[in-house]
């Protein structure tokens, strides 16, 4: 199958650092090509991947530093997928929705996957002017805030079963990945480290919007000698961090639509506490590969309890569930199906 995958452009395909969405895409592409798919990546010219790569600018966008029309860049890219567009048997988006106009008037088969939250207010009116554009939601709760959309499937997120070794022995300290910001719960992850007297590892960027949020909210905070904050953290640095820790704490105070960290956290065997916000109860297995509570004090007591998790177990409810593999899969059927109502012959009306 002739596939196109289309990557934004703000990280490197996989991302050097921080980058969830990037790092899916990764994840897919490489699978895809492993099964034997011929597959064609449109991202930046930083990225690495084994697809054909289409560099549409020389750098991901936020190493070049600040670009003051990331739209522009993101049209122009639109306009060479449209050129290509007849070269491909499916086109699969990971950009939101940009290219809705102008894949309504292309005939080929296409999906998009919406990696990011849904309740926002503008997009209620836009899915229902482009209830037309088939989409792939990866949570179920993910839906909730546009029920009407054309959901195709949800296909859950997955990584490589090889990208993290399982660690039967960690060391004694709890785990915070991901970004400074109020909806990924760190405020919440020290207090859960401090009143539990366990020490907290914080690896995680600060994005521009969240500085002062970081600056007067969490830094006064990191003189505890309970908190250490690392920074942000990638590749076998990451691998390490999340392996040797004994949990995972994932507080988050938004309806959050994945929740990578986890999947990563228990591909090392590491179990998880998280809020049951969004996804959570959909990607955890309580009481196998960690808890789910309902706020600080139970996530407190749940740390206190974390020894009962097997971490084996983690290890497989990720191999079970989450493998780029299952993702590959689940995608390679929507594309199939796609592109078979695409060429099933219309009756006249």
């Amino acid at each position: 199958m002739k596939i196109a995958q289309v990557a934004p452009l703000f990280e490197s395909v996989p991302p050097k650092g921080y980058g969830g969405t990037e790092r899916v895409v990764s994840w897919l592409t490489e699978e895809l090509v492993r099964q034997g798919h011929e597959v064609t990546l449109f991202a930046s010219g930083d990225s690495e991947t084994a697809a054909e790569l289409v560099p549409v600018v020389p750098e991901a966008l936020r190493l070049a530093g600040r670009t003051s029309d990331p739209a522009a860049l993101h049209v122009m890219m639109l306009g060479r997928i449209a050129e290509r567009a007849g070269e491909f048997d499916c086109i699969h988006f990971h950009v939101d929705y940009l290219h809705f106009p102008m894949m309504r008037r292309l005939e080929v088969p296409h999906v998009t996957t919406m990696h990011g939250r849904l309740d926002l207010p503008e997009l209620a009116p836009l899915f229902s002017e482009f209830s037309d554009m088939p989409v792939v939601s990866i949570s179920n709760d993910q839906r909730r805030p546009l029920p009407h959309a054309n959901w195709q499937a949800t296909v859950y997120n997955g990584m490589p079963a090889d990208l993290f070794r399982f660690n039967p022995h960690p060391g004694d300290y709890l785990a915070f990945l991901g970004r400074i910001s109020p909806e990924k719960g760190v405020e919440a992850a020290i207090d859960i480290a401090v009143r539990s007297g366990m020490p907290l590892k914080i690896a995680a960027k600060v994005d521009e919007v969240d500085r002062e949020y970081f600056e007067n909210r969490i830094k006064p905070r990191l003189s505890h000698p309970l908190i250490e904050f690392i920074g942000e953290v990638g590749g076998a640095d990451k691998e390490r961090f999340l392996a040797g820790a004994r949990a995972l704490l994932f507080p988050i105070n938004w309806p959050e639509p994945f929740g990578l960290v986890m999947i990563e956290a228990m591909a090392c065997g590491t179990p998880v506490v998280a809020f049951r916000r969004g996804s959570v109860p959909e990607v955890m297995a309580e009481g196998r590969s960690g808890f789910i509570v309902g706020g600080v004090n139970e996530a407190v007591a749940a740390v206190s309890r974390i020894g009962m998790i097997s971490r084996r177990a983690c290890r497989e409810h990720f191999e079970e569930n989450f493998t780029s593999a299952a993702m590959a899969a689940g995608y390679l059927e929507v594309y199939r199906r796609l592109i078979d109502e695409r060429l099933r012959p219309r009756l006249a009306v």
